[in-house]
C-alpha cells in the first residue's frame, strides 16, 4: 500500500451535457502522469468514454473511475455522464465520493445540469466545488458567471484561484496575495475566502482578529476550511481551461491541500437493521465495510462488483459476506479501476475504491463486511429518478426467450434506473428507462453484448383503480361435491383512502364467527381480486378492506372456500363503491429554445398537461415545468424533436395518480374484456 487513508481523495466530475468533463478527466490523467497525451471525445480515444456507444455517440453515458496520485495524494476520480438519460449511474456515483466537482461551462453559464448537480450534492451532504471550464474561449464573461454563481447558490460561492494572462494561467488566491488576473484581484479574493473561513471556529476567528492572518498555522487554515466544505459554508470556485491544460495543476493543488479526506467529509447515512444511525470509523484495523455503487458485467471479467471502502481493510483472500448472506465469498482478485484497464492490488484501505470479479451474490447497493454483526447494516438509498419511459419487446427470433431475459437481468444489475418488468396476464416484457435515447442505449447494448434482437412496441400504461365511495359486500361459497364440501360465507365493507395510501386489511370479526385461521385466506382473496381489477383490468389500490362478518361449518370450511369468498365479497362491493380508474401523472421539465416556448406550451396544453412555470436559462434556453398523464407522452420524443428542430430535451419524473377523465374510463373499460374465473 503506497497510500493512507489520509491521503486519500475522492472526486466525481459532474455537470450539464457538453461542459468538458471527460475533457477535463483526460487532463488531469496527464497532469497525474498516468497517460502521456489526452485522447478526444471527438476521436473516441479517452479513457473514460471506451464504450461503444460513447464512442458512436460522442458523450458519456457511463460514470468512469481512474486515479492518480499528485505529490503525497492519491485522487480517485470518477467522470459522471451529463445528460439526464443517463443520471442513474451519476447520482450512484455520489454514494462513493466526499466532493463533488460541478463543471460548468463558461460560455453557456448555468445550465439544467448545473443546478441538479448541485442540488444532489448538497442533499447528499456532500463537499461541493464549482469548476468553470473554457475560460480561454472567446466570448467567456468570467466575472458575471461569477455574480451569477454566487447569485443562483448562494454567497458561500467564492474564487480560490483567478484568471489570468486573458484565461491562459491560473492564480492561486487562498495561499497568495499577489499577482496580475483578469479581473478582481489576489488580494480581494484572498480576503474574501480567509473572511469566510475563519468564522466558522472562533478559536481561530479570535486568533485571527488578534493577530491577523499570519497567527493562523497552515492546518488551522485546513481544518477550518474543511469545516466550511463539510457544512456547505463554502463553495470553491475554481478556472481550468481543460484544452489548453491552464489550472489543471491548481486545480489538483486544491484537492490535495484543502479537499476533505475520507476521514474528514460527512459521515455516510449508514443505519443498523432496527434504523438507528451507524457511526462509520475510516479505520483500517475495524471490521470491514464497504458499498457497492458499480456493477459491470464485463465479456472478459465476468460481473464486476465496484465498491467503496468506509471501514476496515479488504485484502486478497479476505473472506466477505454480502448484505445478510449466511455464505461468506473469498476475494480471489482484488481490482484498482483505471478506466477499463483493471489494476490488481494487495489491499484496499478505507476512502480505496476497488472491486471484485465473478461473485454471483453481488448487486447495487450492496453492503460488504466481514462480520455477522454488521448482517443487518444498511446505507440509506439516492433517490433516484422513476423510469417512466416504457417499450414492450419480444425477441426477433423465435427460440431467444430465455437468452432476452438473461441480457436484461444483466443490464438491469447495472443500472439502477433501468428496470425489467413481466406482465403474466399479457405475456408481455416491458423495460423502463428514463427517455427513449436510455432504452435505445439499453437495448443497442443487447444486441452488442449478448447477440439478441428485438421487437419493440409501446406497453400498456401503468393504470390503477380504486374506489371513490363506501360499500359492502357478501358472499357465500358452497360446493358439495359428494364427499367433504366447501363453505364460507363472508361480509365485508370497504372504504377508500388517501392517494398512494396503499391497502390496508382490518379483522373486525367478533365472536368468532369466522375462526382466526380462516383470515388469510380471505386476505389472500381479495388480494387476488385486486391484483386484475374490477372496471378496466388495473390492480386496485389506496383502499380498506374490513372484514366484519361471516359463517363457517366446522367440516366443509376450508381455506379454499374463503378465498374465494373474499374474492367475490370484495368484487361484490367495489361494484357499489363507485370504482374508478387512476392515470400515472408525471412531472416534465422541458429544456428548449427560447422562440419555441409557444409551440411547446401549446403542444402540452393539447396533452391534458398544467403547466407549472417557466425557468429562463442563460444561452437563450427556457426550461418548462408541467404535470401530464403518462399516457399523453407516448410519442412526445418525436413530436419535441420536430418542434424543436432537434434542440428540445426533457426529463419525466412520477408525481402522482389521479382519476381518468370519465370519457377515458369508459374507452378502458370498454376494451378489457374480463374473463369469468370459473369456481
Amino acid at each position: 500500500m503506497t497510500h493512507s487513508t489520509e491521503s486519500i481523495r475522492n472526486i466525481a466530475l459532474a455537470g450539464h451535457a457538453g461542459v468538458g468533463k471527460t475533457t477535463l478527466f483526460e487532463a488531469l490523467l496527464v497532469a497525474g502522469g498516468v497517460i502521456q497525451t489526452p485522447g478526444t471525445v471527438e476521436r473516441g480515444n479517452t479513457v473514460s468514454d471506451s464504450d461503444t456507444q460513447e464512442k458512436a455517440r460522442v458523450h458519456s453515458i457511463d460514470s468512469c473511475i481512474a486515479h492518480l496520485d499528485h505529490g503525497d495524494c492519491h485522487l480517485n476520480l470518477i467522470d459522471t455522464a451529463g445528460y439526464a438519460d443517463f443520471r442513474g449511474a451519476t447520482l450512484a456515483s455520489l454514494s462513493a465520493v466526499e466532493t463533488v466537482a460541478v463543471v460548468v461551462n463558461a460560455i453557456n453559464g448555468i445550465e439544467y445540469g448545473t443546478r441538479r448537480m448541485m442540488m444532489h450534492a448538497h442533499k447528499r451532504g456532500l463537499a461541493r466545488v464549482l469548476v468553470i471550464n473554457k475560460i480561454d474561449y472567446d466570448g467567456a464573461k468570467l466575472a458575471a458567471l461569477v455574480d451569477a454563481l454566487r447569485e443562483e447558490f448562494g454567497s458561500e460561492c467564492l474564487p480560490v484561484n483567478l484568471p489570468a494572462n486573458r484565461g491562459n494561467r491560473v492564480l492561486d488566491c487562498f495561499f497568495h496575495t499577489e499577482g496580475a488576473t483578469d479581473f478582481s484581484s489576489l488580494a480581494e479574493a484572498h480576503q474574501r475566502i480567509l473572511d469566510q473561513v475563519v468564522e466558522v471556529d472562533e478559536s481561530v476567528m479570535d486568533r485571527y482578529l488578534d493577530a491577523g492572518e499570519g497567527a493562523l498555522t497552515p492546518q488551522q487554515l485546513h481544518d477550518a476550511f474543511e469545516q466550511c466544505l463539510r457544512e456547505g459554508h463554502l463553495v470553491p470556485i475554481c478556472f481550468v481551461s481543460a484544452r489548453t491544460g491552464a489550472g489543471v495543476a491548481e486545480l489538483l493543488d486544491v484537492a490535495a491541500r484543502l479537499l476533505p479526506n475520507p476521514g474528514e467529509g460527512n459521515p455516510p447515512p449508514f443505519a443498523r437493521g432496527d434504523g438507528t444511525p451507524l457511526k462509520i470509523s475510516a479505520d483500517p484495523a475495524a471490521h470491514v465495510i464497504a458499498d457497492v455503487f458499480k456493477i459491470v458485467n464485463d465479456p472478459f471479467v465476468g460481473k464486476l462488483g465496484v465498491f467503496r471502502v468506509w471501514q476496515g481493510t479488504i485484502r486478497r483472500d479476505s473472506q466477505l459476506l454480502v448484505d445478510d448472506g449466511r455464505k461468506p465469498f473469498k476475494v480471489g482478485h482484488l481490482f484498482r479501476l483505471q478506466g477499463k484497464t483493471h489494476v490488481e492490488i494487495e489491499a484496499a484501505i478505507p476512502g480505496d475504491i476497488a472491486a471484485v470479479a465473478k461473485v454471483e451474490e453481488i448487486h447495487f447497493d450492496a453492503v460488504l463486511h466481514d462480520s455477522h454483526d454488521e448482517d443487518l447494516i444498511t446505507l440509506a438509498p439516492l433517490a433516484f429518478p422513476s423510469p417512466m419511459f416504457g417499450l414492450a419487446l419480444e425477441p426477433r427470433h423465435k427460440g431467444q426467450e430465455q437468452k432476452l431475459s438473461n441480457a436484461l437481468g444483466r443490464l438491469a444489475e447495472e443500472d439502477p434506473c433501468f428496470r425489467v418488468e413481466h406482465h403474466k396476464e399479457l405475456n408481455e416484457t416491458v423495460v423502463r428507462g428514463l427517455s427513449d435515447l436510455h432504452l435505445k442505449v439499453m437495448l443497442e447494448r443487447m444486441r452488442e453484448r449478448y447477440g439478441v434482437e428485438v421487437d419493440s412496441h409501446p406497453p400498456r400504461i401503468a393504470y390503477r383503480e380504486t374506489i371513490a365511495g363506501h360499500a359492502e359486500g357478501h358472499h357465500k361459497h358452497k360446493k358439495q361435491t359428494g364427499g367433504a364440501g366447501q363453505f364460507g360465507e363472508v361480509f365485508l365493507r370497504i372504504e377508500p383512502l388517501e392517494r398512494g395510501a396503499g391497502f390496508e386489511f382490518v379483522d373486525a370479526v367478533k365472536g368468532g364467527v369466522i375462526p382466526g385461521q380462516f383470515l388469510p385466506a380471505i386476505e389472500k382473496g381479495v388480494r387476488q381480486a385486486m391484483e386484475h381489477g374490477a372496471v378496466a383490468g388495473y390492480p386496485l389500490q389506496d383502499l380498506r378492506v374490513t372484514v366484519y362478518d361471516g359463517k363457517y361449518h366446522p367440516v366443509d370450511s376450508k381455506e379454499v372456500a374463503f378465498i374465494s369468498a373474499g374474492k367475490k365479497a370484495f368484487l361484490d362491493a367495489v361494484g357499489k363503491a363507485k370504482p374508478i380508474v387512476l392515470e400515472p401523472i408525471v412531472n416534465v421539465e422541458v429544456a428548449i429554445p427560447e422562440h419555441n416556448v409557444g409551440d411547446v406550451t401549446g403542444g402540452l396544453a393539447g396533452k391534458r398537461a398544467r403547466i407549472l412555470g417557466t425557468d429562463t436559462q442563460r444561452g437563450g434556453e427556457l426550461v418548462i415545468k408541467a404535470q401530464a398523464p403518462l399516457a399523453e407522452l407516448t410519442d412526445y420524443p418525436t413530436e419535441l424533436k420536430s418542434m424543436t428542430g432537434g434542440r428540445g430535451r426533457y426529463s419525466l419524473d412520477l408525481s402522482h395518480y389521479e382519476a381518468v377523465p370519465p370519457t377515458v374510463q369508459k374507452q378502458l373499460s370498454e376494451a378489457w374484456k374480463p374473463h369469468a374465473e370459473e369456481d
